[in-house]
């Protein structure tokens, strides 16, 4: 039997569960923890809740320039150099 779940790997694990992008055994753990704590029980209500809220929100276009920027400061992360300012 796998290990049981903690507190803290469960909502490192929250986005792979709630996508449903994990493995049967790995989904398991994480029901086993939340089926005997409240406290990550109701994390994961809310984060429900929020997903839904924020599926709700039109979006706001970016300007030319932010999206620019925007690009510019992944491609810098992606290659692993600091931002510029």
């Amino acid at each position: 039997m796998p290990d049981p779940l903690n507190c803290r790997e469960l909502v490192e694990l929250v986005t792979d569960y709630l996508e449903d992008a994990m493995p049967p055994a790995e989904r398991a753990r994480v029901e086993a923890h939340i089926a005997t704590c409240d406290g990550c029980d109701a994390y994961l209500i809310q984060m429900r809740e929020t997903i839904v809220a924020l599926g709700t929100l039109p979006a706001d276009p970016l300007s030319r320039e932010a999206e620019d920027e925007l690009r510019t400061a992944f491609r810098d992360w992606q290659a692993g150099q600091a931002p510029q300012p």
